[in-house]
């Protein structure tokens, strides 16, 4: 109930003030600066406000918690929190002003809004919910796919092969999955399977987004070979026999460390 309350709190300071660094919050509610970092990881998580460098911001309520429709994405974007932020955050400095990126629609690659820059790229996406935060907390040009809004994954489908995504090129494609396993990345749904070979295919690099619990998943369709890879971006918890294994094959990891909050 305490947690509760501050945080009711702390979003009423943002909503006075608009945004407001970690320091201004800590002698507002008053709080001490762990709790602040905690309360700003809980709130961010649950997307009801966004997370900037020293502070953070409040998103309009329009784009707030109730534009997470689906259960299953709310539950998945809960679950190893600290590790997926921390391999966003990654993620994101890999891209630079002037880039055209493609940022599909998984939880991990979902959290990378929190930290790409301002301005300065076009993002190609089929996650409405990721088109909506860039649109209200940035300056990117935006670009989606025609389709049908599949409510499940919080994606854009289109059941036709001639859509607008064969007509742009990115320098890389950020991309979350739901598993890894010998024979590539693995994904749980057919009509997802379809709409990311589209955007696969219209990528210069691949870099995965992948926290440790993917390792362990598998399913029974595979998204692409692991040769498709030129990157892949995990947590410090990765099975060790598991990451030399792709390093044998050729494919680089990065290993980050969890965010401390």
């Amino acid at each position: 109930m305490q947690n509760l309350r501050r945080h009711k709190r702390l979003l009423k300071l943002l909503d006075e003030h608009g945004e407001a660094t970690a320091q201004q919050l800590m002698s507002w509610l008053p709080a001490s600066a762990a709790t602040v970092r905690r309360d700003l990881a809980w709130l961010a998580a649950h997307q009801q406000l966004l997370r900037l460098r020293g502070g953070a911001r409040r998103l309009p309520r329009e784009v707030t918690g109730a534009s997470l429709r689906s259960q299953a994405f709310r539950d998945a974007l809960q679950r190893q929190v600290a590790e997926k932020r921390a391999i966003a955050r990654h993620a994101a400095g890999l891209c630079r002003a002037g880039d055209t990126v493609i940022i599909n629609g998984g939880t991990t690659t979902f959290l990378m809004n929190e930290y790409l820059p301002a301005s300065g790229l076009r993002v190609l996406t089929n996650s409405f919910l990721l088109a909506e935060r860039l649109l209200s907390s940035s300056r990117h040009e935006v670009i989606l796919p025609g389709g049908s809004v599949y409510r499940e994954q919080n994606v854009i489908v289109s059941p036709f092969e001639d859509d607008v995504t064969r007509h742009h090129y990115a320098s890389t494609m950020f991309m979350s999955a739901h598993g890894l396993s010998a024979l590539g990345l693995m994904e749980s749904d057919p009509l997802l399977v379809q709409a990311e070979r589209r955007l696969i295919q219209q990528a210069e690099r691949l870099v995965v987004l992948a926290d440790h619990s993917k390792f362990e998943r598998r399913s029974g369709l595979v998204l692409c070979g692991l040769e498709r890879v030129h990157c892949l971006i995990t947590d410090a918890g990765a099975p060790d026999a598991a990451v030399q294994w792709l390093e044998g094959l050729g494919v680089p990891v990065v290993r980050v460390a969890p965010e401390a909050d």
